[in-house]
């Protein structure tokens, strides 16, 4: 039996020091994410990660009259990777939200160091299917996930390894229930595990 993810990538979004515990823009539980990824990506064919990658005088930032704090600062150790992620399972990364004048929150919105888009590069490589995971569930997540749709990809979120910054309390169920209603499938990392393991045991039969 084929791997069930062999057109698929797997996104990660945006696990960053920042948006981890202890960092400037920390999501509550943020760091629980990394070990289900680290499960999920020696299954993929091709795994991307994604980065905020602001500069110190970025429009988002509260300095500028935008809503966050500074965080995600372009080569500083908020913007990088978590270190307990597998980097060594990321095929390519892009950088969104990197000039100070404009905000972005889809991962498509994103550049790579030759300038090249995301959706360029999964095209170019057949993906047909997203896996989006990271953070967070109510912004990036989110925002990827609507473009992945409109970009004409099927797009699944892995419901336990997202987490949202939750503004209001159920803004990351409200993230996830408009994902779903736009198209988006719901899957859970044990789920995807599970087929894997059949396929994986098929293939020996």
């Amino acid at each position: 039996m084929a791997n069930p993810f062999e057109d698929a990538a797997l996104i990660l979004v945006d696990i960053q020091n920042d948006f981890c515990p202890g960092g400037a823009l920390a999501v509550a539980e943020g760091d629980k994410v990394v070990p289900v990824v680290n499960r999920l990506m020696p299954h993929f064919p091709l795994v991307v990660s994604t980065l905020d990658w602001h500069p110190a005088n970025h429009v988002s930032f509260r300095e500028q009259g935008g809503p966050w704090p500074p965080h995600c600062v372009q080569q500083t150790f908020g913007a990088e990777l978590h270190p307990a992620l597998d980097h060594q399972q990321i095929a390519h990364t892009f950088r969104k939200a990197s000039t100070p004048e404009r905000d972005a929150y889809s991962e498509f919105e994103g550049v790579d160091d030759e300038g090249g888009s995301l959706d360029q590069y999964l095209k170019t490589r057949g993906v047909n299917r997203v896996y989006v995971a990271g953070l967070a569930t109510d912004y990036c997540v989110r925002a990827t996930a609507l473009d992945a749709l409109r970009l004409g990809y099927e797009t699944f979120v892995v419901t336990d390894a997202v987490r949202a910054v939750n503004v209001e309390p159920d803004d990351g169920a409200k993230a996830l229930a408009e994902m779903q209603a736009q198209g988006a499938r719901l899957v859970a990392s044990n789920e995807m595990l599970a087929s894997a393991s059949r396929t994986s045991a098929g293939a020996c039969d």
